[in-house]
């Protein structure tokens, strides 16, 4: 049963997009397990760049099946928006399959989303503002609407009027804003439902059934470790479980068919929207980092906070995670630093602290305590092994991979679905 988990070690926007595409080749079936289209793939296929936001990125390859579970919240319009867009491009969406029990994101929740952060002013949690918290909050307080509801028109009526019975309460008297119309939301929910019919099936089965046929199965996650709604930096968090444990509850597949769990790791640190972020930098060095590295969020569209590599937040998500495997993406975009900063341990309240510490208070107040590892100048984008790596570039990875607590089985040495260095393939 060759289950495996591929997610983010850090804030999310490491490179997964790139990973799961490099696996898509001889996998199976790719599925998001959660998140919605606040999560941004960019994958890189020959001189073809790819934006993914809520599509699994094994769609773009021919053999794969391409898979929305069950713990993932739908836009339709952002899907259908970004099916029709790849198929302009040539690219086969047909056997994308999605669960009718995934939730839907509705136009209200992207209302309700952006008249809340606003009102939030400087308390504001930094959200995408696509509707992603309101649509898991009536998820949990059972006012949701899911995808198997497009098809039963009574149900989806008195659903949307239940949501929305509070929801322009909250509208008219707190944001003074105009109550939200139920039959118009119905109205349009219905339209995306034909329209999405061909792909909706009982994924839980097929998944399940897959796994035991022997097929290969990679979920696929948004998003990273310290943006889980439990295990990340709470409250500036997603709304979803990133960690490997949301994989199975986000596609009905059972822990013991996972067989190996992948954390990707940028070989520095960066992060998009508000919280507390150790190593981030403030100097040329950070500006650097972002210009060199492409640091725009694809979803967003905002420049990412950057800063040095974290080692204690590595550990961290080796720990939560359960991981077999690190995917280090970006090394190439270290090349030319003297010398490369790496957080070691943690200075709190004249302490040192070498995990990460649960409090919230004392996160926040966490001072990095660097190593200093010696950097290169030579280009690596066109190294094929680890032997093909200047020795400092090799003893970077080495020492990260020591601190980090997982071994590091692929190297990611520039943007391209082939500029990879596979050390221990994960299949």
């Amino acid at each position: 049963m060759p289950a495996l988990v591929l997610l983010g070690a850090q804030w999310g926007d490491e490179g997964k997009g790139k990973a799961t595409d490099l696996l898509g080749g001889s996998v199976d079936y790719v599925v998001r397990y959660q998140g919605g289209n606040n999560a941004g793939h960019t994958v890189v296929v020959g001189d073809q760049k790819y934006a993914l936001h809520l599509l699994p990125s094994g769609i773009l390859s021919p053999e794969c099946t391409p898979v929305i579970g069950n713990g993932v919240v739908v836009d339709p319009a952002v899907l259908l928006s970004e099916l029709s867009g790849l198929n302009e491009r040539g690219v086969d969406t047909s056997k994308l399959l999605i669960s009718g029990n995934a939730h839907l994101i509705t136009s209200y929740h992207t209302t309700i989303d952006k008249v809340t952060e606003r009102f939030l002013g400087k308390r504001k949690i930094g959200t995408t503002g696509r509707g992603i918290g309101p649509s898991y909050a009536d998820k949990i307080n059972r006012v949701g609407i899911r995808v198997q509801d497009l098809y039963d028109e009574s149900i989806l009526e008195q659903k949307v009027e239940a949501a929305l019975d509070f929801k322009n309460q909250i509208l008219a008297k707190l944001y003074n804003r105009r109550a939200i119309e139920a039959g118009r939301i119905v109205e349009e929910l219905l339209g995306y439902g034909e329209q999405i019919r061909p792909y909706v099936a009982d994924t839980t089965l097929v998944l399940n059934n897959a796994l035991d046929e022997g097929k290969v199965v990679l979920f696929e996650g948004g998003q990273g470790t310290l943006l889980d709604v439990d295990h990340g930096t709470y409250p500036f968090v997603t709304s979803s479980n990133p960690t490997a444990g949301g994989a199975c509850t986000g596609s009905g597949v059972g822990p013991t068919k996972i067989s190996r769990v992948i954390g990707i790791l940028k070989a520095y640190t960066t992060r998009v929207g508000a919280g507390p972020f150790p190593t981030e930098l403030f100097d040329k060095d950070g500006e650097a980092l972002r210009r060199i590295g492409g640091e725009r969020g694809v979803t967003t569209g905002r420049d990412r906070r950057c800063g040095w590599f974290d080692a204690v937040i590595a550990r961290y998500a080796t720990r939560v995670n359960g991981l077999t495997d690190f995917f280090l993406t970006k090394l190439d975009v270290l090349t030319g630093w003297e010398q490369i900063p790496v957080c070691v341990a943690y200075e709190i309240d004249g302490k040192r602290v070498e995990e990460l510490p649960y409090s919230q208070t004392d996160f926040h107040h966490a001072k990095p305590v660097y190593e200093m590892l010696p950097g290169w100048s030579e280009d690596i984008t066109k190294a094929k092994t680890f032997a093909d790596l200047p020795k400092n570039a090799q003893d970077y990875v080495k020492a990260l991979e020591e601190m980090s607590g997982a071994p590091i089985s692929a190297i990611g040495v520039g943007p391209g679905r082939t500029e990879t260095i596979e050390i221990n393939p994960f299949l």
